[in-house]
């Protein structure tokens, strides 16, 4: 990377990133941080299973990320019904299987429809919420009690993109704070035999979109010169 280079980072850049799948929010800010020595945070953090738009601000830059994560978020990605997982995703295996009843589409879409608009979402007690200061996850895993209260999100758009049951395909606009396990759990029950998250991908964050986002290693190349 180029002294010029280097110091543009260093002064406050935007950096937009395809989380890879399996990388922590926090591995990506890392290795943006490592490859431009520059100060570095995110703009919403993405689970480890979900892929997609990951915004990095360098610098100066880092002074936005409280106003880049309050924005609209879109989503797609896919629901598996017929089971529950206690993370709501795939970070732990399915349990209480059940059949998955003959649903179209239509049928599908008509009840992916109740969640829109304002709704009081239960978070997933595997999720970085804090209590006593500490992320909720770590106490999960470990056992302890965990009491989550719901919170006001607002789903723009939830919709019904394919059907291949037992797997539903979707695509979601969503106010900041809004957790798509919890809606794949929730989803889930109201079609009456469960649901979890199998994949996730973040296309939009406010007007910043995946496509214009860099893959990881493309990123590291481009600063190697």
């Amino acid at each position: 990377m180029e002294q010029t280079e280097k110091n543009i980072f260093q002064e406050g850049q935007v950096v937009l990133i395809n989380k890879p799948l399996n990388w922590t929010s926090f591995d990506v800010v890392a290795k943006v941080r490592n490859t431009t020595r520059a100060k570095t945070g995110h703009a919403g953090t993405l689970d480890p299973l979900a892929t997609g738009l990951l915004i990095c601000c360098t610098g100066k830059m880092t002074k936005k990320i409280n106003e880049y994560q309050a924005q609209e978020k879109e989503y797609t990605g896919t629901f598996t019904l017929g089971a529950t997982t206690p993370t709501f995703d795939l970070e732990s295996e399915p349990t209480d299987f059940k059949p998955v009843p003959e649903l179209d589409q239509a049928a599908l879409q008509e009840i992916a429809n109740r969640f829109t608009g304002e709704q009081q979402q239960l978070p997933p007690i595997h999720s970085a919420i804090k209590q006593n200061g500490k992320p909720i996850y770590e106490l999960a895993r470990k056992g302890v009690e965990v009491k989550v209260e719901p919170r006001k999100v607002f789903i723009k758009e939830f919709e019904i993109t394919a059907v291949a049951l037992p797997v539903v395909s979707f695509r979601v606009v969503c106010s900041t704070g809004t957790y798509i396990r919890s809606l794949a759990n929730d989803f889930g029950a109201a079609v009456g035999c469960g649901g979890y998250m199998s994949s996730l991908v973040r296309t939009r964050i406010g007007e910043f979109r995946l496509s214009d986002a860099y893959d990881m290693q493309d990123f590291i190349t481009k600063m190697k010169g």
